[in-house]
């Protein structure tokens, strides 16, 4: 399974839930290492680094750098090899935002 599958799932069950998300298509005129999707989901922010099954060693010095910066921001950084990982985490904060009102 490609890389790309992974991203597909993530992006269908993001729109699923009513996510906001883009995907960050890289070139020569950005920054290496952003994630491959950025998301906004009650209120929280979303780095996810999709990589193919297996691949999640295959992590970027770049990519590392964000995941840190993210997460020192108070965001949250995903890097995953498959949807259900994105789904635990965003079943986590449906707990907490339900939890917090």
């Amino acid at each position: 399974m490609r890389e790309k599958v992974i991203e597909t799932r993530v992006k269908k069950f993001l729109s699923e839930i009513g996510a906001y998300f883009i995907k960050i298509h890289g070139s020569n005129f950005q920054e290496p290492g952003i994630p491959d999707i950025i998301s906004c989901y009650k209120g929280y922010f979303i780095g996810i680094e999709t990589k193919a099954p297996g691949k999640l060693n295959n992590q970027s010095e770049q990519q590392k750098i964000h995941q840190e910066n993210i997460e020192k921001a108070g965001g949250i950084y995903i890097l995953t090899d498959n949807v259900d990982d994105v789904k635990r985490v965003i079943g986590g904060l449906n707990e907490k935002y339900t939890n917090s009102k």
